[in-house]
């Protein structure tokens, strides 16, 4: 049974029927031309910071959720001739087998549901075997372009890295936010820095993916919900503090975000260059590209969100 706490939050964060009662974007409803302009105003030097995590047999997934395999390439064709002989045209081709949410991705708003409802209202029956998501899926996200902001709640505390298990607060972020000199608007990304993907960098991939984890509580979902936010993303596997804070409910803060708030939720991206950069010069505002793969059906995308200062 979920608690009295969780029922009350996600009547406060609700966004269902905001834009509609057919809208299946939610926030990023909140991109708008304005949103793309203020993130273009934010290219200074041309800096370019990739956030993707490495894409092989390596990256994060260790088995924690069956089926959520890493992405396996394996070649098709190898300089092969198309016509004619191999002196003439020749191709190598090859194809992936992966799990959507495998590496740094996005989570559509089918991702989860509770109650037997989606985003909006939408029944979680409409998710099935052989189409995929027919509501609420990523391919409905054409673009995430617009202005991101790096929230380094690790450097805000003093620290390199968050201790693991540690619950970030809405005080946690607003630590963050002012040492940016920043002040979030409608359709703004924000990107948590918890320091927790060093771990998956020092080649430690199951402490990283496979045990306590630093992440945002459900309280916080309130703060994102009041400055508008288009979608939020982090540098840990579970999005949010694991284990979870609230013991009648699993993953509080992906329900709250994707299900009631209709918010995109990203994880493992890799904020280690894109912080040292913004430490460095005081400048925590950018233009990000993060826009998913359309593939239809899906309850996810990766990624490779590149932001530019």
């Amino acid at each position: 049974m979920l608690s009295a706490e969780f029922l009350e939050l996600a009547a406060r964060v609700s966004n269902w029927g905001r834009w509609g009662d057919d809208d299946e974007l939610g926030t990023v409803n909140l991109i708008d031309d304005a949103a793309v302009r203020r993130g273009a105003a934010c290219v200074r030097t041309g800096v370019r910071f990739s956030l993707a995590v490495r894409m092989d047999q390596q990256s994060p997934q260790i088995g924690s959720i069956p089926g959520r395999v890493n992405p396996l390439r394996t070649m098709v064709a190898i300089n092969t001739p198309y016509m004619g002989t191999p002196d003439e045209f020749c191709a190598s081709d090859d194809v992936v087998t992966m799990g959507l949410q495998a590496a740094t991705h996005w989570d559509a708003l089918a991702h989860v549901s509770y109650g037997g409802k989606l985003y909006n209202g939408f029944p979680a029956s409409s998710t099935t075997a052989e189409a995929g998501a027919t509501r609420c899926g990523i391919s409905r996200v054409t673009s995430i372009t617009t202005r991101g902001v790096l929230l380094d709640v690790a450097r805000a505390r003093g620290v390199d890295r968050l201790e693991p298990g540690y619950g970030i607060t809405s005080d946690d972020l607003d630590a963050a936010l002012s040492k940016t000199e920043v002040s979030l608007e409608p359709g703004d990304v924000a990107l948590v820095r918890t320091g927790h993907l060093q771990l998956f960098k020092a080649r430690q991939r199951e402490t990283y993916t496979g045990g306590h984890q630093p992440g945002l509580t459900m309280r916080t979902a309130a703060w994102f919900h009041d400055h508008d936010l288009a979608g939020v993303a982090t540098d840990t596997v579970a999005f949010e503090v694991y284990p979870c804070e609230d013991p009648q409910v699993l993953f509080p803060v992906h329900l709250l975000h994707l299900r009631d708030m209709g918010m995109l939720q990203g994880q493992n991206f890799d904020l280690e260059a894109l912080a040292e950069s913004c430490a460095a010069d005081g400048v925590y505002e950018f233009l990000l590209e993060a826009s998913p793969l359309p593939f239809t059906g899906g309850c996810g995308s990766p990624v490779n969100p590149v932001a530019v200062k």
